[in-house]
C-alpha cells in the first residue's frame, strides 16, 4: 500500500477511485486555498470531453501517489452534480503616465484580458473549449 499524500500534491490526470476500488475518473482541477492549507474538492473528469463532476473534501478518504480514494460508490459518483468554477476577479491597476506607448500597451492587456481570462461575477459551467484544454492536460 502507498504512503498517503498532502493534498497540495495532487495533480491534474490523477486516478480517481471509487469506494469499491473501481476506476471512476481523473482529477481534473482541485479546489482550494493553498496559502491557508484548505481543502475543498475535486473537479473530477469521469468521461474524455464531459462536464467535471465536483467532490467535495469530505468525500476523499485516501490521496497516495497518483491515485485520490473516494468514500463514494460509482452510482453515488456519476450522481454528482456538475464542477461550477469559482467566481474571477479583476485587478486594478492605476492609469500610467507613460505616453502613448503606454497607453496602447495598456489597451491591448486588457483586450487580451477580456479575451483570454474574462471576469466572471458568479460561479459558472466549464465551456467546451475549457473542457477540451483539460483533456489535454490530463492526457499529456
Amino acid at each position: 500500500m502507498a504512503d498517503p499524500v498532502s493534498w497540495l500534491m495532487i495533480e491534474t490526470g490523477w486516478k480517481v477511485l471509487a469506494a469499491d476500488g473501481s476506476e471512476v475518473g481523473e482529477v481534473d482541477e482541485v479546489a482550494g486555498d493553498d496559502t491557508e492549507d484548505i481543502f475543498d474538492g475535486l473537479a473530477i473528469a469521469t468521461t474524455a470531453l464531459g462536464k467535471p463532476r465536483y467532490v467535495p473534501a469530505e468525500q476523499v478518504t485516501q490521496i497516495t501517489d497518483g491515485v485520490v480514494h473516494l468514500s463514494l460508490t460509482p452510482e453515488q459518483v456519476s450522481a454528482l452534480g456538475e464542477y461550477l468554477e469559482p467566481a474571477t476577479t479583476a485587478e486594478i491597476e492605476p492609469d500610467s503616465k507613460g505616453g502613448l506607448g503606454e497607453s496602447i500597451r495598456s489597451e491591448l492587456r486588457e483586450l487580451e484580458g477580456d479575451v483570454l481570462a474574462p471576469t466572471q461575477r458568479r460561479e459558472h459551467s466549464m465551456n467546451i473549449w475549457r473542457r477540451i484544454a483539460f483533456f489535454f492536460r490530463r492526457i499529456r
